[in-house]
């Protein structure tokens, strides 16, 4: 794709067709914007896979000309891919005080922390970087310091709203400004680039005041030990339960390292400044289980989380049963619905009663639903609408809305070259995307052969056969056998398919069997033959070959 003189695109890489991993770009005369880089999740569909980052190529070829990234907040579906992305990037980054000091500590951990260029913008504060002149504006969201992003440019000036609500109690920071949207509007609006996740739920989203009261007199009538686990970021909602358990005489611990991570980016930025210091872990069990309330990690079932490890009693200092109570302060993230039921089962056959917001007032989300949209495109009236962040069913709905309000909604996918002026506003080309799969320290393409491989294992299994030949290809013993999640570790089929495998290199011929290359493929045949006969299956199969002199 050539970069053009003389206009202002839209391309998103990540985060618009899916939930999650948010990457958008901004191109205004050859120069390029980047606006949040987060993480996504492999869910059901993807078992073989925990996190998952945009493929930053395409701007990375053409980082010369990448004058920033700014972040909008502090979610990890928003900044959690930036230190696996930045060294591909080399940009300087922009964030608020709450969102730097979460980020700080990722920097930390990759040992990127002196490297990043980490410019501190005021909630609501201003950031020039040529042809684009930026401005914060405060949104209510279910974090503190969300913003939205007014872009100014020659060609007209777009909103990037992030994510958002409108909440006129939010506790932890203001509510939206209403009146810096309205004057944005009145100014006029060429596009409004906005969050789509509740486009589909009518009315209100909730405030969390209305949380923080329902959650006061839940906890009040509850004896034994009580958990609550929500997203660990979401700072406004830690400090109702903190505030709850105080009021009903408990003592609140933390327990997760997610946590303990976000109270100290909070405490930093002066968030939670009237609540004393937690209790750690290590405490819990010198407090009565009647005066316990501990907050923990683990709403969305992920399987390393405290609350997963205390489900299934492997934790090494909680435990919760016969009485206890687990409130899940939380929505259930799309392709999580498994993860989730398995640990609240396992939780109920210890005997813990469970709490949802399925039952009770436990939760508001963070997104705007229909209602607030529509409010939205009253302040804003812009001309043009993408939808973004959503899957397709939550684009399509937030697209019939805003037609609805008068804008001209534009659907688009991660991918899609949005002209946004001069001329008419529409998909021009596409850039190329991808995934690539957090493992470990690592970064792997989603489609690559590390991960097909990986899939194949999983449903499949794994067979390793070693076999040693002499000079002349003559095999020397009986070939070994490992085939892991297929067979256990005595079952006498191993020994009958490698007396196969045995047989078929017997029968080659001699010119093969003195080439390695074509005995190693060869016997990876045999292989694959004997075990598609007795299993049904075809796993991946690999052959060592050790030729002895």
């Amino acid at each position: 794709m050539n970069d053009s003189i003389g206009d202002l695109a839209f391309l998103p890489l990540g985060g618009t067709g899916e939930i999650g991993m948010n990457f958008n770009l901004y191109r205004c005369d050859e120069r390029w914007l980047a606006v949040d880089c987060g993480i996504g999740f492999g869910g059901a569909e993807l078992p073989e896979v925990d996190i998952m980052v945009a493929d930053p190529s395409f701007i990375a070829e053409r980082r010369d000309r990448l004058l920033g990234l700014v972040i909008t907040h502090a979610h990890e579906d928003h900044l959690g891919a930036v230190a696996w992305l930045w060294p591909q990037l080399k940009c300087p980054v922009y964030a608020t005080p709450f969102a730097a000091a979460v980020l700080r500590r990722k920097l930390g951990e990759a040992h990127l922390l002196n490297q990043v260029k980490l410019h501190v913008i005021p909630p609501g504060g201003v950031i020039e970087l040529k042809p684009f002149s930026l401005r914060f504006i405060r949104m209510a969201h279910s974090i503190p310091e969300s913003q939205a992003l007014a872009i100014t440019t020659p060609y007209g000036v777009l909103l990037h709203t992030g994510d958002w609500k409108f909440d006129p109690t939010p506790l932890i920071g203001p509510p939206t400004d209403e009146a810096a949207l309205a004057a944005l509007g009145n100014a006029g609006v060429l596009a409004m680039i906005c969050d789509s996740t509740n486009a589909m739920v009518e009315g209100h989203s909730g405030s969390e005041a209305e949380v923080r009261q329902s959650l006061g007199a839940l906890i009040r009538g509850l004896s034994g030990r009580v958990a609550v686990t929500c997203f660990a970021s979401n700072v406004a909602r830690f400090e109702s339960i903190a505030l709850a358990g105080q009021d009903c005489g408990r003592s609140v611990a933390l327990v997760g390292r997610s946590l303990r991570n976000i109270e100290a980016a909070a405490r930093e930025c002066g968030y939670l400044a009237g609540l004393p210091a937690f209790l750690r872990e290590d405490d819990v069990d010198d407090v009565p289980d009647d005066n316990l309330l501990m907050l923990t990690t683990g709403s969305q079932g992920e399987p390393r989380s405290a609350l997963a490890r205390i489900a299934q009693d492997n934790h090494p200092r909680v435990a919760l049963g016969e009485g206890d109570t687990v409130v899940f302060s939380s929505r259930v993230i799309p392709g999580n619905e498994r993860a989730i039921t398995a640990v609240q089962d396992a939780l109920v056959r210890r005997g813990v009663r469970l709490m949802t917001d399925d039952d009770h007032l436990v939760h508001v989300s963070g997104h705007p639903a229909r209602d607030e949209l529509r409010r939205l495109y009253r302040l804003v009236k812009p001309r043009y609408a993408v939808p973004v962040h959503g899957e397709w069913r939550h684009l399509t709905a937030h697209a019939e809305l805003a037609r609805e309000a008068g804008a001209e909604p534009v659907l688009l996918e991660d991918g899609d070259v949005l002209n946004l002026a001069p001329g008419r506003v529409q998909v021009v080309d596409s850039a190329p995307t991808g995934r690539l799969v957090v493992d470990g320290n690592r970064l792997v393409p989603l489609g690559g052969g590390v991960m097909a491989a990986r899939k194949r294992m999983l449903f499949n299994g794994v067979a390793v056969a070693s076999l040693a030949v002499d000079a002349a290809g003559r095999l020397l013993g009986r070939p070994r056998l490992s085939a892991p999640g297929l067979f256990e570790l005595d079952d006498p089929e191993t020994d009958r398919i490698t007396g196969e495998m045995a047989a078929s290199l017997a029968d080659l011929p001699i010119s093969l069997r003195r080439d390695d290359t074509a005995l190693t493929e060869a016997a990876r045949a045999a292989l694959r033959r004997a075990l598609g006969k007795r299993l049904q299956k075809r796993p991946l199969v690999e052959v060592h070959v050790l030729r002895v002199p």
